[in-house]
């Protein structure tokens, strides 16, 4: 690195170190407040990180690279994207207020060129390792052998090191050899309750070692080596090494005197040590002990600039937290703040001229030799690095494959929709990538594979093959195939499929990422699936087997919230069709809902976000049920897509009606059957989508309160013919509460039925009586709220 280039970064490093600073403290102790509550902002932890980022953005990255920055480190993003004219002085004025920079980088709320949100600790780090996964998956491919490739890089917290899936997601990447992938450990050894345990960096070497990362310790920063070189240096390197993170902590935050004595007490009357320690002033001895390998910012570059290979590297920068602030080393610094006295004392040491606190470049005098440096960066030198691409033709789905079935499970039905693409040539099905964690036989997605083959950088041959071993599954591994399989962790899954997702946005090549899991165990993953979606990730997730249908099976593979889950997870539309064509429809209109990226008309579809498209989840049962003759008109596909459709209308004086979603298709109909006979006009609902059926009403309801008086959600125009006197039983293999709302929408009484409890082994039969939702349950129930056979329907008892 050349001189100037080094003290270019320094002067850099010290803007961003203020800029981050004053942002968190003009959002806490001068910005008015309307709640008398600490805004935070995480000064110390941006502090340690901000000699790290100065020397990846400024001097190590490229525009094909992609970062996932820890955290509390968004002050400091948000620093370099104003210095770079990337970020405006009112979105930082409004620091973690409505409108302004985000908390933790956003790549949906913040203005600033963010690659990965990050926020919940570990996801962000652990992303990275997918994203690098996609990118060899993209290359392989003819149609992304263009496809830029870079470095996946993560800015980790040491604390994040405590989450699971990130140990999760270092297994997966051994298994797919990973690569281009970089972890930087900001190694700080403190966290928001205490000091990180002794010797922890040791065990995190092993731990990556083992999965075949090379590991980089950075400890010493170039002052401290060049204070090594010495006479007595070894020994001060010998006490650097074996003191305590607590005490060097907290010698930091007293400050050079004490650092002084210590040394002294410890270290003195050794002759060459201590001339060593009094040729530098409190000042000049505080800075040289703080100075640590991730604190010194011409260190890192020179370390990112050694790495010549496409290993993945795991980083381990030792810093100061709160490095270069009266805060430095204090244990509760997490949290805290610098104080009005300590911030105006700070000032003056920074040199920062009362009046030009947001100066991008207060107090540097050479402004136009900074400003030449940072117009050459390469990583800003093509400016914002979103991709696109091209939305692929969607084919028609036939919900048999040409080969209808007079009874068939949705399941069996989505893999036979597969199969039928998986055979055709669609430039949509050259674009899927299938994942799933250790399931993929039992979720029916062997035919795709067979006929797609899984993925993987250099070819495999499958033994069974090799050797004619009869098998039903063909699991070859070829660069051009399109599954990926993953191991049993279902963070991993939902992390690949948020990964893959964001392809057209990362590497301008579209994927339709289909991924298949236990429809009770979407929960282990919901944190990663939540954070996918918060990143308007593209994908469809298969939740299959589910509910008590899945009755031999057991309670612990029976989902119940599942449907909740749907309902209430932003970004993710959730169907639960009952019904193979219903499937059919479903696909084919989510293959083009997940490309979907724009649109503002305020019409129906946009209350359901139609414009702007999402992700999507479907919950399928592997229970074969008879399918109905086959339907392909207007009122059924509209219907389906919107969340329900009559299967059976009401007549004009309806007393009741059946609303159903899944797989208790056959035991609401059956009963309606009967009811029938006794009551007229009764109903039957066939719901969809219980998740587009509430977001359309409750979106329309707000229409209405901002002057759209004309709004009319899709259940509303389904109910509005109902008698006020007609009641609505609703039935679901999941929780009631996922359709008991639907009596709020025209004010008819509503007996909602469903599972609330844990299931247990038994047939389907004895589970659904179990729970009340069977057809003779069903009928008992509707009978004890008419008082017996005949007359009008009255509430007995309530």
């Amino acid at each position: 690195m050349t001189g100037k280039t080094e003290s270019q970064l320094k002067i850099i490093e010290q803007r961003l170190l203020w800029l981050s600073h004053w942002m968190v403290h003009n959002a806490n102790h001068i910005r008015p407040k309307e709640e008398g509550i600490k805004i935070g902002g995480h000064q110390a932890s941006s502090a340690s990180m901000v000699s790290i980022m100065t020397a990846l953005y400024f001097s190590a990255l490229r525009p094909e690279d992609r970062v996932a920055v820890k955290p509390h480190a968004a002050p400091v993003f948000h620093a370099m994207q104003y210095l770079m004219g990337n970020q405006t002085r009112e979105k930082l004025e409004k620091f973690r207020s409505y409108g302004g920079a985000q908390s933790y980088p956003s790549r949906t709320k913040d203005s600033d060129d963010v690659d990965f949100s990050t926020g919940s600790v570990g996801l962000g780090v652990a992303i990275t390792s997918f994203a690098s996964l996609v990118q060899d998956y993209i290359t392989a491919k003819p149609w992304g052998a263009d496809a830029p490739q870079g470095r996946m890089v993560a800015l980790v917290g040491d604390a994040e090191l405590d989450e699971g899936n990130i140990y999760e997601a270092l297994q997966e990447g051994w298994k797919n050899d990973l690569r281009n992938c970089w972890w930087i450990i900001d190694y700080n050894r403190q966290s928001l309750d205490g000091i990180v345990r002794e010797g922890l960096f040791g065990r995190i070497e092993k731990i990556f070692e083992a999965f075949g990362w090379d590991v980089v310790r950075v400890k010493y920063g170039g002052l401290q080596r060049v204070a090594f070189k010495e006479p007595g240096g070894d020994k001060l390197r010998e006490w650097i090494d074996a003191c305590p993170n607590q005490e060097y902590s907290a010698l930091t935050f007293m400050g050079g005197a004490v650092w002084r004595k210590r040394l002294m007490d410890d270290l003195g009357d050794q002759g060459d040590v201590s001339a060593l320690i009094d040729r530098r002033n409190d000042a000049e001895l505080a800075e040289l002990m703080e100075n640590l390998g991730g604190n010194c910012v011409e260190t890192m570059a020179d370390v990112f600039a050694s790495i010549d290979h496409d290993r993945p590297v795991c980083f381990l920068a030792y810093t100061i937290k709160g490095w270069g602030t009266p805060i430095a080393g204090h244990k509760d610094n997490h949290g805290g703040l610098m104080t009005k006295k300590q911030m105006a004392d700070w000032q003056q040491r920074m040199g920062i001229p009362e009046g030009q606190e947001w100066d991008p470049f207060a107090a540097v005098e050479d402004r136009a030799s900074l400003q030449g440096y940072l117009d050459a960066v390469p990583f800003f030198a093509k400016g914002r690095r979103r991709y696109s691409d091209a939305t692929l033709p969607v084919p028609a789905i036939d919900s048999a494959g040409g080969k209808p079935d007079k009874e068939t499970s949705t399941q069996m039905a989505f893999g036979k929709i597969l199969d039928q693409l998986a055979r055709g040539d669609s430039p949509l099905a050259d674009r899927i990538l299938t994942t799933s964690p250790d399931v993929t036989g039992t979720t029916n997605l062997g035919p795709w594979v067979n006929r797609r083959k899984l993925f993987a950088r250099a070819e495999q041959a499958d033994t069974f093959i090799e050797n004619k071993i009869p098998s039903t599954a063909k699991w070859e591994f070829r660069p051009e195939g399109q599954h990926l399989e993953l191991g049993i962790a279902e963070m991993n899954l939902f992390l690949l499929l948020g990964a893959a997702g964001l392809s057209h946005s990362l590497f301008g090549k579209r994927i339709i990422p289909i991924g298949t899991v236990y429809d009770p165990f979407v929960a282990r993953g919901l944190d990663a699936l939540n954070y996918a979606c918060y990143q308007d990730a593209r994908f469809m997730i298969i939740g299959t087997p589910s509910g008590v249908t899945l009755a031999p099976e057991g309670g612990a593979h029976q989902s119940i919230g599942s449907p909740l889950i749907g309902m209430s997870q932003d970004g993710l539309a959730a169907f639960e069709p009952a019904f193979a064509d219903e499937l059919a429809v479903i696909m084919e209109w989510a293959f083009d809902y997940l490309q979907r990226t724009g649109g503002s008309d305020l019409d129906e579809r946009t209350w359901l976000r139609d414009e702007t498209g999402g992700s999507v989840y479907l919950r399928l049962t592997t229970n074969p049920i008879e399918q109905p003759a086959r339907r392909a008109d207007d009122d059924f596909r509209q219907g389906t897509i919107d969340g329900a459709y009559w299967l059976r209308p009401p007549g004009p004086n309806c007393e009741l009606v059946i609303a159903y979603q899944g797989a208790v298709a056959p035991e609401a109909i059956m009963a309606a059957g009967l009811i029938g006979e006794e009551r007229r006009d009764v109903g039957v609902l066939a719901i969809t989508s219980a998740d587009r059926l509430n977001a359309g009403w409750t979106a329309a309801q707000r229409a209405r309160v901002r002057g759209s008086h004309g709004a009319q959600s899709h259940v509303e125009r389904l109910l509005q013919d109902l008698p006020a006197h007609c009641r609505i039983v609703t039935v679901i293999d999941g929780h009631p509460a996922t359709l008991s709302w639907l009596g709020s929408v025209r004010g008819h009484q509503t007996i909602p039925l469903g599972v609330e409890h844990f299931g247990q082994t038994g047939t389907i039969g004895d589970l659904y009586r179990h729970f009340g939702i069977d057809c003779d349950s069903i009928v008992s129930r509707i009978r004890a709220l008419t008082g017996g056979r005949q007359g009008t329907l009255r509430v007995v008892g309530g």
